[in-house]
């Protein structure tokens, strides 16, 4: 498999330090009174956010493994950078922009009161197809109104460039309708693997998925009920024919009482499982995708995905928390793991799974265990539209084909929530009836 190429541009190891005589000091600028963030804007793409600790000038500069900020550029991005239009002659730039007060924004300004900027153009060694340090240490942000003289507040920062090439793969046709998944490479479209969906329980039988190895969520049911929506199971096969991924629908979709939709505080779920590579049909748990409806005008499909294994069990307050995504249920969108952007909130300490450190590092027990980041994202459309899910998974992950099978039945399972998380008084699509009729 040939891979794109991809570029990861990182923002670490961002403080700021202001020196107890200097005019930001003074002006009432302390650690332990005043909270710091910054902007970090990078040409063409949207500004990331981050908090920004004051530290003490005799601490030792903070560690390169907190990412403040990530941006991963294409060949098309990266030519973008080093293009210039007819209305501007400004060259490209990466800008951190530090503000104090509270994290927020009114019309698009922040509310915040700007310390200081420090910017630096994208130069020509951001396309070198290797490990760069774009830049590492303090700068001196700010100037005084009065007399332009610097404020004495210094920033700390460390920007790095890497490769971190991604395969593409995508779904050639609808997910309900078992297609073919092809890896695309310019204008070759690949076969590499192919899935079957269905809501027949004896396929779960012929299959290995036993009730029982699945846990007590787990319902079979062919076809559907008015009031749930249960037992449906989809396999990715390789081209030979061998199953090497699944996700089967182990909780039902079911409303919340006095509400026709799915929701938060009662999720319908899935577990991803892996093929073992030893013994016929049998499967592991890999990970558990939990999804419901937001609430509101707008709506909204709701994700949650965790990381399993043996020792931790399928329950819902099992696993370790990689991503949470709503993607619009009108438009579609992008469900994201990228653990260096994710913080989940409450983490399980005892796991056999590496706990992520601040960089997002994480084993996904497929492949070799690597350095956090971004690992896959799946494109998918809306509520009632033809959805052919395109997926990008770093490289860094897979070592071989069935690596790569386990992300694309993660990736089935976000684009099936959307119609399983419809709500009840719509119908599902003709597709559906369509596969009913052909059981």
């Amino acid at each position: 498999m040939d891979p794109h190429v991809f570029v990861r541009v990182t923002v670490a190891s961002v403080a700021l330090r202001i020196p107890v005589a200097s005019r930001a000091a003074r002006a009432g600028v302390h650690a332990a009174s005043s909270p710091c963030y910054c902007e970090i804007k990078l040409t063409n793409f949207p500004v990331q956010t981050a908090p920004v600790p004051l530290i003490s000038p005799t601490k030792p500069e903070p560690s390169s493994h907190i990412v403040a900020a990530s941006f991963y550029l294409d060949e098309v991005a990266l030519r973008k950078l080093f293009s210039t239009s007819c209305f501007s002659s400004s060259r490209s730039c990466l800008e951190i922009t530090v503000y104090t007060g509270r994290q927020g924004s009114n019309c698009g300004v922040s509310t915040g009161k700007m310390l200081g900027k420090f910017t630096f153009p994208v130069g020509i060694e951001w396309t070198v197809a290797k490990p760069f340090e774009i830049h590492s240490g303090w700068v001196s942000i700010g100037k005084s109104k009065a007399d332009g003289r610097r404020s004495g507040a210094e920033l700390h920062s460390k920007v790095t460039l890497e490769t971190d090439p991604r395969y593409i793969f995508q779904f050639d046709g609808q997910t309900e309708l078992s297609p073919q998944i092809v890896q695309i490479q310019g204008n070759i479209r690949q076969p590499i693997f192919t899935c079957k969906f269905t809501r027949d329980r004896s396929m779960r039988s012929r299959n290995g998925l036993l009730d029982s190895s699945l846990g007590n969520g787990w319902s079979g049911h062919h076809g559907e009920r008015d009031k749930e929506r249960k037992g449906w199971l989809i396999i990715i096969h390789d081209l030979s024919g061998s199953p090497v991924a699944a996700a089967s629908m182990i909780t039902p979709f079911v409303p919340t009482t006095g509400s026709d939709c799915v929701c938060r505080s009662n999720p319908g779920a899935w577990l991803i499982l892996k093929a073992e590579p030893v013994g016929e049909d049998s499967w592991r748990p890999w990970g558990r995708l939990e999804a419901w409806r937001e609430r509101g005008p707008k709506g909204g499909l709701g994700c949650r995905f965790h990381l399993v294994g043996e020792v931790i069990g399928i329950g819902a307050g099992n696993g370790v928390s990689v991503t949470e995504t709503i993607i619009n249920s009108r438009k579609g969108g992008m469900f994201l793991v990228d653990t260096a952007k994710f913080r989940p909130e409450n983490q399980v300490s005892a796991s056999p799974i590496d706990s992520p450190h601040s960089s997002g590092d994480f084993f996904f027990n497929v492949g070799p265990a690597v350095v956090g980041g971004f690992v896959m994202s799946a494109t998918i459309q809306g509520e009632g539209k033809c959805s052919k899910p395109e997926v990008q998974l770093a490289m860094r992950h897979v070592t071989c084909i069935e690596d790569a099978a386990v992300f694309m039945a993660l990736a089935a399972a976000v684009d099936l929530s959307m119609d399983a998380c419809l709500p009840f008084t719509k119908k599902l699509g003709k597709t559906f009836g369509l596969l009913d009729n052909s059981t």
